[in-house]
Formats: structure tokens, sequence, C-alpha cells
């Protein structure tokens, strides 16, 4: 297991979430064979059943928004 204070257990909406973009995007390409209602009712399922199952996801801190400014920042 990786040691890091930031992580967090992920949410039951986030996983659900990111089950869905997966089954219908690959990569940043949609995907036509499952459609949104399909894969949200798949992906609940799969959150339920990894729930049951002990499974314990952990995620990082959302980072800070891309700027689109030309100008560079300094830490």
């Amino acid at each position: 297991m990786i040691d890091d204070p930031r992580l967090r257990p992920a949410t039951p909406e986030e996983i659900a979430e990111s089950l869905s973009f997966a089954l219908r995007y690959d990569g940043r390409k949609r995907v036509h064979h499952a459609d949104e209602a399909m894969a949200r009712i798949t992906a609940e399922r799969l959150v339920r059943h990894l729930e049951r199952s002990g499974y314990v996801l952990m995620r990082r801190p959302e980072g800070p928004a891309p700027s689109t400014s030309p100008h560079h920042r300094r830490p």
C-alpha cells in the first residue's frame, strides 16, 4: 500500500463515475456500444460488488486547474 497522507477513500459516487466514464470512452474517444444509462447501471453494480467484497479504493486530492495563461507562475 502506498503511504501517502494525501490519499483518502474514494466515495462510491466517485468510483461509479470513473467506471461509467471508462465504459463510455476509450481514452477521449467516445465508444458507441455502451450508452450512458447502461454504463451508469453497470458501474453502480460494480461499485456495490466491490464494497461487499471489502475493496477500498483510494483517491489523491484534486490537482490545480490547468492555466491557459501564457505567463508562467513561479512556485
